[in-house]
């Protein structure tokens, strides 16, 4: 069985990160012309960013190139040069299927003892967030496939002296639990390899 540690840093370090029942203005679109950047698909939390926002701009690296806190909903997922009308049209029809919903992060993981991370209490609908945007995308497996089974977490830190890691969990435990609401997806895409995430999509719940 394929577990987090050392592979999760190194995708962490990759990826950072129609008109149906939805209303009109739910998908909002910046064009991403590199041929090169990559995409995902991540649920915001910006209401742990009082939290975290400090920590992950010295322990991760995603935080300094534009990627706000976040659960991921799936990446890598298609090429950015490659999303079409089509494909954002079949996003915001799946989305706004999804009912809003309320959720509490109330506790601190690890991948071995290499990421950091915060969770949600209830991490089902997360996961099944990702296994309906994997069943509409099944060429796109949530991290490209590597694991068998799908942690939803809000990455704090990564690659940086277990010391720090820890000091950063101690930090973040004292500001739990954080309350947050879940309502949009934001569709993100790097300019180009090793570069700035943009947020290129948003698709509202319902």
């Amino acid at each position: 069985m394929k577990t987090y540690g050392r592979e999760m840093q190194l995708e962490c370090r990759s990826i950072g990160l129609a008109a149906g029942t939805a209303a009109a203005d739910s998908v909002k679109v910046v064009s991403v012309a590199s041929p090169h950047a990559q995409s995902a698909l991540i649920l915001e939390v910006p209401e742990a960013e009082p939290a975290v926002q400090r920590l992950r701009e010295r322990l991760d690296a995603s935080a300094l190139l534009g990627v706000p806190a976040h659960i991921t909903v799936l990446a890598p997922f298609i090429p950015a040069d490659a999303i079409d009308a089509a494909v954002l049209a079949q996003l915001d029809r799946l989305f706004a299927a999804v009912s809003r919903f309320r959720f509490r992060l109330d506790h601190t993981g690890w991948f071995s003892a290499d990421v950091l991370w915060l969770g949600p209490q209830e991490p089902a609908p997360f996961r099944a967030l990702t296994h309906s945007v994997h069943q509409a995308f099944p060429a796109f497996p949530p991290f490209a496939g590597r694991f068998d089974e799908v942690v939803p977490h809000l990455t704090i830190g990564y690659g940086h002296p277990l010391s720090d890691l820890r000091a950063a969990e101690e930090a973040v435990q004292a500001q739990l639990p954080i309350e947050a609401r879940a309502s949009r997806v934001a569709l993100m895409a790097q300019l180009s390899p090793g570069g700035r995430w943009i947020k290129t999509a948003s698709f509202s719940f319902t």
